[in-house]
């Protein structure tokens, strides 16, 4: 998993935010997923959910709205780490369905 050579984030350093969107490609994608698109949907479930775990993405989950969903995440990552290039690790991605877009924030406070 790509997530196995990320680094843990280090408290002390600088940290960088961003909401990063996915962008499906198509509007209906959620209902009309094929079985391949079904697999690599549940691999960037996976892929989040771990990076959660280890305090790289704050929060993420799917946005519903009428004209097609779309899907959220918060980052918090070391300051000269590359949010582009670890969006491009999410399985979804490695195989070419949608795209992401990064959006990068002037702080980010959570609960944790």
């Amino acid at each position: 998993m790509m997530s196995d050579i990320l680094p843990e984030p280090n408290e002390a350093a600088p940290m960088q935010c961003y909401l990063c969107k996915f962008i499906p490609p198509r509007d209906d994608f959620l209902a009309t997923m094929t079985p391949p698109e079904q697999d690599w949907m549940s691999q960037h479930g996976a892929y989040l959910d771990d990076l959660t775990a280890r305090g790289i993405v704050v929060a993420h989950g799917p946005v519903m709205e009428p004209s097609g969903g779309y899907g959220v995440s918060l980052w918090r990552i070391a300051e000269g780490e590359d949010i582009a290039a670890l969006t491009a690790g999410d399985p979804i991605i490695r195989n070419g369905v949608g795209h992401y877009e990064h959006f990068p924030m002037l702080s980010l406070k959570s609960r944790d």
